[in-house]
């Protein structure tokens, strides 16, 4: 009888670690759901803005021109925010929000988060809509796809790998570090042997983050955090693949976009 209790108690330890495991994995696939989904939304919104902010830049009716920037015609909508000193907020805007998003985000409500999100993700959309001026619809959109296709298979692999990424994404920051540093200078060189070598640089180093940053995403997760908790996480998780995303995608676009004539 003795003999028969120890088996049933092993079978139902058994059945019961066998029941978290699948709670915390149905959990994990929830909460990292979540998070691919605001990220997702983020650059929606994103193409959005960008899109609908160069439909009112430029001026598809020559009467509506106010002035050319290459082979672009603008409208007087164009010229305020691309050649006026406008564009200096416009740019330094999503900077902002980001440092606002960092510094308070444990202050904020879940409902708050989600939302500083989205206004951030809404003012990249009018910081970056000047590369539909730059380069073709052609070349933005293949380097679209190939970022995605790219993102997709470096978060894939650092969700599934069972390597520490820890170490290697350290050396990553201070890659970063210094990337932000050299791009600083090359402000004032204006060198474009520089700049490719910059933006190859940028691929490389945002790859690396982009499986880091879903491994530490996926390591923040915790099956017992309330629902404020578990959305102001899936929000700050968004933020960062977002960024891995949108900066690999412009330096894929640098490296291979044609230019406007």
């Amino acid at each position: 009888m003795s003999d028969f209790d120890r088996n049933a108690a092993t079978r139902w330890g058994s059945s019961v670690a066998r029941s978290g495991a699948a709670e915390i994995d149905q959990g994990l696939r929830s909460y990292m759901l979540g998070v691919y989904n605001y990220m997702t939304t983020g650059l929606a919104i994103t193409g959005v803005v960008a899109y609908g902010v160069n439909l009112l830049a430029v001026a598809h009716d020559p009467s509506q021109a106010v002035s050319r920037m290459g082979g672009i015609a603008r409208t007087s909508f164009g010229v305020a925010i691309y050649g006026s000193p406008l564009r200096w907020l416009i740019m330094l805007a999503p900077l902002a929000f980001v440092f606002f998003f960092s510094f308070r985000i444990d202050r904020m409500t879940a409902a708050t988060a989600r939302n500083v999100f989205l206004l951030f993700a809404a003012a990249m959309g009018l910081s970056l809509s000047s590369i539909l001026l730059v380069y073709t619809g052609t070349s933005v959109t293949r380097a679209f796809f190939i970022t995605s296709a790219s993102f997709g298979a470096l978060s894939l692999y650092g969700y599934t790998t069972k390597r520490d990424l820890s170490a290697f994404g350290s050396f990553l920051v201070m890659g970063l570090i210094g990337l932000i540093i050299a791009s600083v200078v090359n402000l004032f060189l204006q060198s474009s042997a520089f700049q490719f070598a910059l933006s190859c640089l940028t691929v490389l180093i945002f790859a690396g983050l982009t499986a880091w940053d879903t491994q530490s995403i996926k390591e923040m997760y915790f099956a017992n955090d309330d629902y404020e908790t578990a959305t102001k996480k899936s929000v700050n998780g968004a933020l960062q693949l977002y960024l891995d995303f949108i900066n690999i995608f412009t330096a894929i676009l640098q490296l291979t976009g044609s230019r406007n004539n």
